[in-house]
């Protein structure tokens, strides 16, 4: 009985109560847990696509909810990779960061998208839209052949896939946890399960 009721207890200490005793936080643990790419820092990342408009909503939210993480957090983006067609937006994400402009361009290119309805698999449309942006189309085709580029987009589909990411926007806390828009409800329902998480992971919690 007592084992029973330890047990109980260290369930709640875990997962927080909210209104009518229901579970605070509502998020996957993954078993075993994956490596991290971050050394000794506690590794959040937001997987997201530039088509979704999901993400594109919760884009302003994200970077304001950065400007608040501890120290020891260390925040990246990893382009959702399901198919040939968010592949290739995944190659664009890495691009513009091979060439040192993914800071200048993140924003615009995700405004193009949602708000001039450019299509990223046309690409005579994404040739002009670079060119607009000052950017050369032959130098950024190049880059986005690149071995590097082509490298880290593979690397995003199989982290899509080892995270069981079905969906985005989701967010994944130092290779433990992950938190799907479902189950934080809500922008800051996000955050605040991500923040709880980290706060575990700091902690030495499992």
């Amino acid at each position: 009985m007592k084992r029973i009721l330890a047990f109980i207890l260290a369930a709640c200490a875990l997962a927080p109560l909210g209104a009518g005793g229901q579970p605070k936080f509502s998020f996957s643990e993954l078993k075993p847990a994956l490596p991290v790419e971050t050394e000794g820092k506690i590794e959040v990342v937001e997987f997201f696509w530039y088509g979704c408009i999901h993400c594109y909503n919760l884009e302003p939210a994200v970077e304001k909810w950065e400007k608040t993480l501890a120290k020891d957090v260390q925040f990246r983006r990893v382009p959702a990779v399901f198919n040939d067609r968010w592949a290739l937006d995944a190659a664009i994400f890495y691009t513009f960061e091979a060439m040192g402009m993914l800071d200048k361009m993140h924003k615009p290119f995700f405004d193009a998208i949602h708000r001039e309805r450019l299509k990223s698999d046309n690409k005579q449309a994404l040739t002009e839209w670079l060119q607009k942006q000052g950017v050369d189309p032959k130098k950024f085709d190049a880059t986005m052949k690149s071995f590097g580029v082509q490298s880290k987009t593979r690397r995003a589909a199989q982290l899509t896939a080892q995270y069981k990411i079905d969906g985005t926007p989701a967010m994944a806390v130092h290779g433990r946890y992950t938190v799907s828009a479902d189950q934080g409800r809500t922008q800051n329902g996000m955050f605040e399960t991500v923040d709880y998480l980290t706060g575990i992971v700091r902690k030495g919690g499992k």
